[in-house]
């Protein structure tokens, strides 16, 4: 067996086994019988693409790797076909291989496409960094660096009056909503504030849980503000006074 074949059937093989499905049970959930698949897994006669496909979705796998396993295979396979199976590509069968390469090629083209453009959004829009940039002399934030979780590591807190309000130099956001999961520096910021403001969050790492939303809740009850424990433009008002 040529090695690009096997390479193929090997891993056509390990899905099925890790599946945990029969033969019987491949023929039931797809559109091939179950000695179709027996002759496609012991390297008999090359799968047609569509069956490979049927077979990484049942098995709850990404078909791609495997189409483009197949693809060379196929080419493999059309040089010199496994004796006892020179009928295996008759002209139906060949047009079928050839529209499949064609969908590989397509559908590999587009994910690297959509991967390039991700790619290019991030390193336009920055979404890691805030959006109204942190001062310089506040607290240890660094507007220039991108905010980092680690459990565990409480940033420190030094509040100031300033002209536009009390900050503790993380951000100076006061539009900035959070929520349940919200992370980055916005959220040091809040949590030095409430801090300030005598409503203790927990640590202050950065990251916007349960201990931090009843903070929250409890300054906005104290203020006369929706108690929802989601941090808006009134809650910001009120923590930079």
């Amino acid at each position: 067996m040529d090695e690009r074949v096997r390479q193929l059937v090997v891993q056509l093989r390990r899905l099925k086994d890790r599946s945990g499905l029969s033969l019987a049970a491949l023929a039931a959930k797809t559109s091939y019988s179950r000695s179709s698949w027996e002759r496609y897994l012991n390297g008999r006669l090359l799968p047609p693409a569509d069956a490979v496909e049927q077979l990484a979705l049942v098995c709850g796998a990404d078909p791609v790797r495997l189409l483009v396993l197949h693809e060379v295979a196929a080419d493999a396979w059309s040089d010199e076909a496994p004796a006892g199976e020179e009928g295996a590509f008759d002209d139906e069968a060949e047009r079928a291989r050839r529209s499949a390469r064609r969908r590989t090629r397509a559908l590999v083209g587009a994910v690297i496409v959509l991967s390039v453009a991700l790619v290019a959004t991030l390193l336009l829009t920055h979404p890691w960094r805030d959006d109204e940039a942190a001062p310089r002399d506040g607290g240890g934030g660094n507007s220039q660096e991108p905010f980092v979780f680690v459990k565990g590591r409480s940033r420190p807190c030094e509040v100031k009056r300033k002209a536009g309000g009390l900050t503790a130099g993380y951000s100076s956001t006061r539009t900035t909503l959070m929520e349940l999961k919200t992370s980055g520096w916005e959220v040091v910021e809040a949590q030095c504030l409430l801090k300030f403001h005598h409503f203790d969050p927990g640590i202050t790492d950065g990251s916007y849980g349960p201990r931090s939303m009843e903070a929250a809740k409890g300054f906005q009850k104290e203020r006369g503000l929706v108690v929802d424990g989601i941090v808006g433009p009134d809650t910001w008002g009120e923590l930079r006074r």
